[in-house]
């Protein structure tokens, strides 16, 4: 009572100072809750993001994240606390429990903050009951049956940017590969998807016209584990503020392609949107989802294939190993493997999909009721969980020299590397579209090798260097290759 009573005195003598040392007093009581009280105080990690969520949210925005928690991760171990309520987990046998083991745990809140034009996404909402329906209804899209029937299609794509890359290649200047390989993915999706083919691949200025779309949503990685509420309060402040020509006319262009698609499809359509309106809904959420997927297969996509051609180039050793499987492969004529079925040319594709880190960060779930018990340490019900295929994928003791591209490494899998192999995620909300990027990157590294085109090419950069935001964005902007 007596140190009640000597607060009370305070505050009455005092009510200015009172107010002036509240907040601090509440500042110095939260501090030495999290450090000490907190239920996820037991996990390790440096001080400031156990005080506070400010240090993850800096090195998102910087696009560090990854490389700096793969470094916390060397000096704490598996578990690293990267903000008060969240921690990174670097152990593959923690991926079952938290995407995969009944559905897996619910994504973060922070999801919805790649939500489009006001409407969840497939890949946005947090809401199994909402996702279903929607995934439902456009998974069979996706099935190796549905890619069987429209090969040709697809091929029709991939063999016009090959021949778009050799014309590129006899100018001999540098040739932005990142830009063609966009192109293609576009065309890839929207004609598979939307049976209605971009033609990304014929157009010739230097900047394909849906990077500044894509490169926007990009963007929102930097601001990936904002609350809901400050990012729209931020998204709002960036639209009214700071505008910017090329992304408005990137917009406005994709707006108007996907508005025009839903206008001309009807429920009874089996393309992507024709499925979507035969689910029952409205219009402007179905060209919201097809913005959407725009975005996915163009970006991720993209990043993988001109993976793939600067590694060829790099390797040209391997390069040759790869033609020298397709030239047997096509001698054979009608008895010919298919494609996907060749065993260097899918290491490659697998060993590419591991090092290009297209989607490096952490995908947060959240600890649902009771808590989980992993290998003996205790996660309590809402604390935030998750891996990151950047810890997963060069994690040294799983794949030697982690950042080496060695394809071979793929020909006698280890069942660790398998585990560990994290490029489209896992589990019921692993990216609904991995097979058809899977086939595009199969397509094209086969065509690569049959037509030789990359004979004589030579990488520009010595470096790609990338800002790790939930998509990553090349520094740049360009993976370069010249033909002497």
């Amino acid at each position: 009572m007596g140190l009640q009573n000597l607060f009370v005195s305070v505050i009455a003598a005092h009510p200015i100072l009172a107010l002036v040392l509240a907040p601090v007093l509440l500042l110095l009581f939260r501090s030495i809750y999290r450090i000490y009280f907190h239920p996820l105080s037991y996990i390790p990690g440096p001080i400031l993001p156990r005080l506070t969520s400010l240090w993850l949210h800096y090195h998102a925005y910087v696009g560090d994240e990854t490389s700096t928690i793969h470094k916390l991760h060397q000096r704490y171990g598996p578990y690293v606390r990267v903000s008060p309520n969240e921690v990174d987990i670097s152990d593959a046998d923690a991926i079952p429990a938290i995407y995969v083991s009944k559905g897996g745990f619910s994504k973060a809140a922070c999801y919805a903050n790649f939500d489009i034009d006001g409407h969840k996404t497939i890949f946005s909402t947090t809401d199994a009951d909402y996702r279903s329906p929607r995934a439902k209804a456009v998974v069979p899209l996706f099935s190796t049956k549905a890619l069987r029937e429209n090969e040709a299609a697809i091929w029709g794509c991939v063999d016009r940017m090959i021949e778009r890359l050799k014309e590129e290649a006899r100018t001999q200047r540098p040739v932005n590969v990142l830009n063609l390989t966009r192109s293609l993915a576009v065309d890839a999706v929207s004609t598979h998807l939307f049976r209605e083919n971009y033609d990304g691949v014929s157009e010739r200025g230097p900047v394909l016209s849906v990077s500044a779309f894509v490169d926007a949503f990009v963007a929102v990685g930097r601001f990936f584990y904002l609350p809901n509420v400050a990012f729209v309060w931020l998204e709002w402040a960036v639209a009214r503020w700071a505008t910017d020509r090329e992304t408005d006319d990137s917009m406005t262009l994709v707006d108007k392609f996907v508005g025009t698609l839903v206008a001309n499809t009807t429920a009874k359509s089996t393309t992507y949107p024709g499925r979507l309106l035969a689910a029952g809904l409205g219009a402007s959420e179905v060209k919201a989802q097809c913005k959407d997927l725009i975005f996915a297969g163009t970006d991720s996509t993209g990043m993988n294939l001109a993976t793939i051609m600067r590694n060829l180039v790099l390797y040209p050793e391997k390069y040759q190993r790869l033609k020298e499987e397709v030239a047997s492969n096509v001698a054979l004529g009608s008895s010919a493997q298919n494609v996907q079925a060749l065993p260097y040319l899918n290491a490659i594709v697998k060993e590419s999909l591991r090092i290009s880190m297209a989607n490096p960060t952490r995908l947060p779930h959240v600890v649902p009721a009771g808590g989980r018990t992993f290998k003996d340490v205790f996660f309590p019900a809402r604390s935030i969980v998750g891996c990151s295929s950047y810890e997963l994928h060069f994690n040294p003791e799983v794949f030697p020299g982690p950042k080496s591209f060695r394809p071979e490494r793929w020909l006698d899998a280890t069942e660790a590397m398998s585990k560990s192999w994290f490029a489209f995620g896992a589990g019921s909300r692993a990216c609904i579209a991995r097979n058809l990027a899977t086939l595009e990157l199969q397509f094209v590294t086969e065509s690569l090798a049959r037509s030789n085109v990359l004979c004589g090419a030579r990488a520009v950069q010595n470096e790609v260097e990338i800002y790790e935001w939930f998509n990553s964005k090349v520094k740049g902007e360009k993976i370069e290759l010249v033909w002497d």
